[in-house]
């Protein structure tokens, strides 16, 4: 048996407690670094019957062989004679299995090692199979970080026991990141490799929203009052559709919160945001109108509503529609994301423009018609009475020539 004292014990539970990694890690790391250095030196890969014990209480280890008890030896590697193991264990039997410590004397160096190689590789696994568990888990979720560094426009953030990684496409526009700050991010993914496992966040995804309202209003927290959907585009304006299960709570005013004490938390998180929160609707008119708020909306008539097309003309007033559609048209294209229902703009003159252009269009097109149909009418009577005349010269000539024929055989007659 070799010695190592209670140094590696002590460590162990010191690993424990910084990186979670378990003292049985440790030992079974240990174990499998003697066995495979004695096997190293016994230039026997395959030995099946090779295991390293570790006694805790006496702070020893050493290398056993497991040995059948026979009564005529064959393998030696294998078996044991029943007087050797009576020298071992005085009520052992035939077929019995005995443990005999095989330790080489000059074995400390060489399993130092050994097992220091294995044992760095066990903690390596370890830490990655700790951090892999822990972050699968909390994918989907938000994370408070710090950031660390940024290269090539790239961020890494430290969210714990790994570095995550902020790509530019998740990242908010025109936003600087300091190195040093704390940041919250959105948990996207977690990708598995040889090393530790790769965190990807975001700071723009629109669950950040999500998760902000959930920390801040509690009636979301408890059901009462439900997202029903949130589109964002993020540093710019974020559209959120809330839902009351409850008759005498209302959606926006708890969403809001006293004198908008929580949603002016939410929007400073977010670095001063715009977010519109639109009151849940399941009439399509309704919610229309709600998403396009702030602007104030006159009518709102459906085009198409069937499982291809949801489509909507909404008219405003003259002095609305540009509120409506918003700058660079962010206002309609968050209400349409919101509703899933393709939104069409007009304002009050437009719209009776549009109107007046579609009588007048359903007129000429009404007259077009009457006209082709008095035309045609004619054109028929017409080629009636030309076959009615083209008959009646065909039968006069057919009457003359009749005659002339008859006049022709009198004549011949008489002569």
């Amino acid at each position: 048996m070799i010695r190592i004292g209670m140094a590696l014990f002590e460590a162990s539970e010191e690993l424990e407690r910084e990186r979670g990694i378990s003292k049985e890690v440790i030992i079974n790391s240990l174990c499998d670094a003697m066995v495979a250095a004695y096997k190293k030196q016994i230039r026997d890969k395959d030995a099946s019957n090779i295991e390293a014990i570790l006694d805790e209480q006496s702070g020893e280890i050493g290398v056993f062989r497991t040995k059948v008890v026979v009564e005529n030896v064959e393998d030696e590697n294998t078996q044991i004679s029943l007087d050797a193991a009576k020298e071992i264990d005085e009520d052992v039997e035939l077929e019995d299995e005995v443990k005999i410590e095989v330790t080489p004397d000059d074995f400390g160096r060489i399993a130092a090692q050994s097992a220091k190689q294995v044992i760095t590789q066990r903690i390596r696994e370890a830490e990655r199979k700790n951090v892999l568990e822990e972050f699968m888990s909390k994918k989907g979720t938000l994370v408070t970080g710090i950031i660390q560094r940024v290269e090539n426009r790239t961020v890494y953030v430290n969210i714990g026991k790994t570095d995550a990684i902020l790509p530019q496409k998740e990242q908010i526009p025109g936003e600087f990141y300091k190195p040093g700050n704390r940041i919250r991010v959105f948990v996207l993914n977690v990708k598995d490799n040889n090393r530790l496992p790769q965190v990807i966040v975001s700071h723009a995804h629109p669950e950040i929203v999500r998760e902000l309202f959930e920390l801040e209003v509690p009636e979301i927290e408890d059901g009462i009052v439900e997202i029903k959907s949130i589109f964002r585009e993020a540093g710019f304006r974020t559209k959120i559709a809330v839902h009351s299960n409850d008759p005498e709570v209302d959606s926006v005013g708890a969403c809001i919160g006293p004198r908008g004490s929580r949603i002016q938390t939410i929007v400073n998180e977010l670095k001063n945001e715009k977010i519109d929160i639109v009151r849940y609707s399941d009439n399509p008119v309704e919610f229309i109108v709600n998403a396009l708020s702030p602007a104030r909306v006159l009518s709102v008539d459906i085009l198409a509503d069937d499982e291809n097309a949801q489509e909507a003309l909404v008219v405003v007033p003259d002095d609305q529609l540009s509120l409506a559609i918003g700058r660079d048209g962010q206002n309609v294209r968050l209400a349409h994301k919101l509703t899933n229902w393709k939104i069409d703009i007009k304002s009050e003159t437009q719209a009776k423009l549009f109107e007046k252009n579609n009588d007048t269009q359903n007129v000429a097109e009404d007259n077009f018609d009457e006209f082709n149909d008095n035309n045609q009418e004619d054109s028929t009577n017409e080629n009636y009475n030309i076959d009615d005349e083209i008959q009646e010269e065909l039968s006069q000539r057919a009457f003359d020539e009749d005659d002339f024929n008859e006049t022709s055989q009198i004549v011949e007659g008489d002569e």
